[in-house]
């Protein structure tokens, strides 16, 4: 059975400047590489939610926050939440930012 992933719409913006960015520094098939990479490490957490590193932040807001990296990109970070039907996609950063900072609602 296939999992639901939510994804909210900060995420979704990480998503596109992560790619464009990719893309622009390197070239458009890593741009693409990036999306495929994305889409394959979402599907699999949304099939094993669990898997992900647990963080704690400052942040109620933030409760219940796992982290895990992109496959093949594993300084991009996607920071989710289990859901019983699948994931909530909170944001995909860079390992590099200020997560904290970059988290906070």
């Amino acid at each position: 059975m296939r999992r639901r992933i939510l994804v909210r719409p900060e995420a979704e913006r990480d998503l596109e400047e992560r790619a464009e960015h990719i893309a622009c520094e390197w070239d458009l098939e890593a741009g693409m590489r990036y999306f495929r990479a994305l889409e394959v490490t979402l599907e699999l957490i949304a099939s094993q939610p669990r898997m992900g590193s647990p963080r704690r932040f400052r942040s109620p807001a933030l409760e219940g926050v796992r982290m895990c990296p992109v496959k093949g990109f594993e300084k991009h970070l996607i920071f989710y939440r289990p859901l019983r039907e699948g994931i909530e996609v909170v944001r995909i950063l860079h390992g590099a930012r200020d997560i904290e900072q970059a988290l906070e609602p």
